[in-house]
């Protein structure tokens, strides 16, 4: 018996403002507890919330990126409800009138077809404080800080059908974020954080199965794990005839132990009873920021992607992990700026430079490997400067140093031993000195030519231009 899974999402994003949503409380994190703050994002009596702009165009700009339409007119709202982390016991946050509804954000499987993934909406709200529960065994602490930070939600349609899916777009909506510069989405910080429903059913049903949530999932391989095994666990009841047992309900996803529990059951939708918000009016959004939004120019992570396949001949392989990043993106293009072969820069930032960056955990623009001096390491190779094995030395020694490659070509002695005659008279002295092998290989044994070349690049540590040995050693041995 087949069955297939049924899978949406809703994230939340904080923006990059340098204000909170409707006060003018900065947007610093790592402060000390509860001092970006204020009488407005603490719900005072008689304060009274501003709406921020920045917020609005960010809106716009995502709602723009994901093809989605605009409500001209729109609003904000109370949601009620009382916990902790809500100073004001009411979040402001869209109900009826989302900013931007109806779009799709593409992403390419395993098969490399493209699949639409419908976007429900997209709306602006507010995020709530933070609650720390470990941090005494009585009691539990606040820190407000974030209460008010500008948030996006984004809410899929339930077209996802396999946590590898979900997994991409993720990752898809992540380089989204970051290349229209509006969030870091970093998930491990808490700048992104994902909902998930999920449901099962049997390839012949027409209706959809009953909707599990799941939360606390703190990456986006979390995220693919929880599906993998809710489905399973789904998949398992309903083989046993006991569909009813799958219960409409919450649960949260253990790490350590790689299963899903019991949060909390679900007999109804829980009434929030939305009004809307009365000290922010319903409103027009201005044509001058729509206008501001529509003359912004950027290329999208898939269409970046699609064009450095064809402009640089690159693999869609090798495309994919060159624009995962906006930054490692611009670093490539840099690259390409004082190097023009596009192939071996990305092969040489793909296997040796992300190793590196890999070992540190460091980013793209965290190193002192500049777009430039890997320009130049490329060029001493491909001017025979250099070998591919002395490059890889160096492009370590600039990486730990920060120095000019040049310059440690110098120190090290590293240049490449390129000169016809030097060469020849190196490849001698090691022919004199293997008179045995050389009888063996002019007898027939063809494998011997690898051991000279080792001699020689042994005698040379390494610095005897590959290709022009090659060619000297089989002319002498020819002529042995």
């Amino acid at each position: 018996m087949k069955y297939k899974s049924i899978i949406g999402l809703e994230i939340h994003t904080q923006l990059k403002t340098k204000t909170k949503a409707f006060c003018n409380c900065k947007v610093e994190f790592g402060q000390k507890p509860n001092t970006n703050i204020c009488p407005v994002c603490m719900g005072h009596p008689g304060s009274l919330p501003v709406v921020n702009e920045k917020m609005i165009e960010y809106a716009l700009l995502l709602g723009r990126a994901t093809n989605s339409k605009i409500n001209d007119k729109t609003k904000f709202d109370r949601k009620n409800y009382f916990y902790p982390d809500i100073p004001k016991n009411y979040q402001i946050t869209q109900y009826d009138y989302p900013i931007c509804y109806d779009g799709n954000i593409k992403i390419l499987l395993e098969d490399n077809n493209m699949k639409d993934i419908g976007i429900t909406r997209i709306h602006m709200e507010e995020d709530t404080g933070k609650v720390f529960h470990d941090k005494d065994d009585n009691n539990s602490l606040i820190d407000y800080n974030r209460a008010g930070v500008p948030l996006l939600e984004i809410v899929t349609e339930p077209d996802l059908r396999t946590p590898s899916e979900a997994y991409k777009f993720l990752n898809e909506l992540k380089s989204i974020l970051r290349y229209l510069d509006i969030s870091d989405a970093n998930m491990e910080k808490g700048e992104l954080r994902v909902d998930v429903n999920v449901s099962v059913m049997k390839k012949e049903d027409e209706e959809f199965g009953t909707k599990v949530e799941l939360k606390n999932m703190n990456s986006f391989k979390a995220v693919k794990k929880a599906l993998e095994y809710e489905i399973d666990r789904q998949i398992e009841l309903i083989k046993k005839g006991k569909k009813e047992k799958i219960k409409q309900e919450t649960r949260m996803w253990l790490e350590d132990k790689e299963k899903t529990k019991i949060m909390r059951t679900k007999e109804e939708a829980a009434d929030y009873r939305y009004f809307p918000e009365p000290d922010i009016p319903a409103f027009h959004i201005n044509n001058d920021i729509i206008e501001k939004i529509e003359n912004i120019d950027f290329e999208l992570p898939l269409q970046k992607r699609q064009r450095f396949s064809k402009e640089y001949n690159l693999s869609d392989y090798d495309s994919s992990i060159l624009t995962s990043e906006i930054d490692l993106a611009h670093y490539f293009e840099k690259v390409l700026e004082k190097f023009d072969d596009g192939k071996a820069a990305a092969n040489w930032i793909i296997n040796e430079l992300l190793n590196l960056m890999n070992e540190d955990g460091k980013e793209i623009k965290e190193i002192d490997v500049t777009p430039q001096k890997l320009a130049s390491i490329l060029k001493l190779i491909d001017q025979d400067k250099i070998s591919g094995k002395i490059g890889k030395k160096l492009l370590k020694e600039v990486y730990n140093s920060g120095k000019k490659p040049e310059d440690i070509v110098d120190e090290k002695g590293w240049s490449q031993v390129s000169d016809s005659d030097e060469l020849e008279n190196i490849i001698k002295e090691v022919l004199e000195e293997n008179n045995d092998a050389v009888e063996r290989y002019k007898n027939g044994e063809d494998k011997l030519f690898g051991f000279f070349m080792g001699q020689i690049m042994k005698k040379t540590k390494g610095k005897a231009n590959p290709k022009k040995t090659n060619q000297l050693l089989r002319k002498l041995l020819k002529n042995q």
